[in-house]
């Protein structure tokens, strides 16, 4: 990586303002935090600047106005934070006004405070994102950046998450302060370059979900470059196989997808299953619900008014075949509806089957980390990526903001 670390900076006695990536689920009834992975994975970080006594400023989202539902303060994040870390992570509800530049000026080295929920400013929401397209450089005009840069000598990005995103508080720092990459960065990148530059083979992918546009960015990338020896495909990313294939799904099923416009991704996938016969594999049986029990049907065999749900038994069996003889595996997606007991159990034995297996294992992505916690011991896979959309984008190939800002922070400071 192109990018400075924590080490190479002398911050004893400094203010160092650190962007880190703590937006956590949130129950929508009580408002508190069911999942605290990413606010973990950012307390290593934390903790190695602050012991080098740095004075140190958080800054962090929670929702957006696309997630309205989880836009809340981030008093409890501060709580858990402190908990974790063993020392006192102050929270101050402001985000970069009079309150909050105040709390940083009166910071002592070795102290922390978390400041208020950034997507409360108008320019840190995707909306205004979209909408506007600052670069970098006129970012350098917003009120966060003017508020708080003064106050800070060193910029520290931990928010690989939010990589995808081209916000103020991502890609504007650099601009005016050095600038590293936090100890979670480092590792997450790192687990991403060990499947893409470098995996030990065979590499196999494991594609599911509902959100396939994913799976196709990623499928055309791997697939181009070798880095996918094998592509093991569920969800509606497998029926969109069977359909390029001109297999029938039925009324219902190919309703489901037309709807939802992913009809359009049968293109790429016959081009795919053209270009690389041997390397994807689809299921050969699917799985749906008749009179309230599991029913299974080979894919020639299909009852064709059905909603399809998951993949079949003797799918499940060709796939664990694959995966027992993978050395690295990447998972990005459930192959079928896991949420429900009747179609959990295609996600559940590829889960298993990825735990048992000896290979090199990273997942990512929220509705892959939800269904590994339901089945295995999470424990038992090398690296879980706290990044959904802009691991994705990664692993396409795609450039990413931060990584440009951090780059380009790198060759100036």
């Amino acid at each position: 990586m192109r990018m400075k670390r924590i080490d190479d900076f002398d911050c004893a006695g400094k203010t160092v303002l650190l962007r880190v990536d703590i937006n956590s689920p949130i129950d929508p009834a009580t408002k508190k935090i069911v999942n605290e992975n990413r606010i973990e994975k950012s307390v290593p970080t934390i903790q190695k600047i602050l012991d080098k006594n740095a004075k140190l400023a958080i800054i962090a989202h929670q929702g957006d106005t696309l997630d309205y539902r989880n836009l809340i303060p981030l008093h409890e994040h501060a709580k858990k934070l402190t908990t974790h870390l063993g020392r006192e992570v102050r929270y101050i509800d402001d985000v970069c006004g009079p309150a909050a530049q105040q709390a940083v000026k009166q910071l002592k080295p070795g102290e922390a405070v978390l400041l208020g929920n950034l997507r409360y400013l108008t320019e840190e929401i995707s909306t205004f994102e979209n909408a506007v397209k600052l670069a970098p450089k006129e970012m350098l005009h917003t009120w966060l950046v003017r508020s708080l840069a003064p106050l800070c000598d060193f910029y520290v990005n931990d928010a690989f998450a939010a990589a995808h995103r081209n916000a103020p508080s991502m890609v504007a720092f650099q601009e005016m302060l050095p600038t590293a990459a936090g100890v979670l960065m480092a590792e997450e990148i790192g687990a991403l370059d060990n499947v893409m530059a470098h995996p030990e083979k065979p590499c196999v992918f494991v594609l599911g979900g509902a959100k396939i546009s994913d799976a196709f960015g990623m499928m055309k990338q791997v697939l181009q470059n070798g880095t996918a020896d094998r592509i093991v495909t569920g969800g509606v990313t497998g029926e969109i196989m069977l359909l390029a294939r001109g297999i029938r799904l039925g009324n219902t099923k190919e309703a489901f997808i037309r709807d939802r416009g992913l009809d359009v991704f049968v293109k790429d996938a016959k081009e795919y299953l053209s270009s690389y016969p041997d390397k994807i594999e689809f299921p050969v049986d699917l799985a749906y619900d008749r009179n309230g029990e599991r029913a299974e049907a080979a894919v020639g065999d299909l009852p064709l008014e059905e909603m399809f749900m998951d993949i079949g038994s003797q799918t499940i069996a060709r796939y664990q075949k694959t995966i027992e003889g993978a050395k690295t595996i990447f998972v990005n997606g459930p192959v079928g509806a896991y949420e429900t007991e009747a179609f959990e159990k295609g996600t559940k034995h590829i889960w298993r089957a990825i735990a048992e297996a000896s290979a090199y294992s990273v997942i990512g992505g929220g509705d892959t980390v939800s269904a590994a916690r339901k089945f295995i011991d999470i424990g038992k896979i090398n690296y879980v990526c706290t990044a959904g959309g802009a691991m994705i984008q990664y692993l396409s190939g795609d450039k990413l903001p931060l990584i440009e800002a951090m780059e380009k922070a790198y060759d100036r400071w």
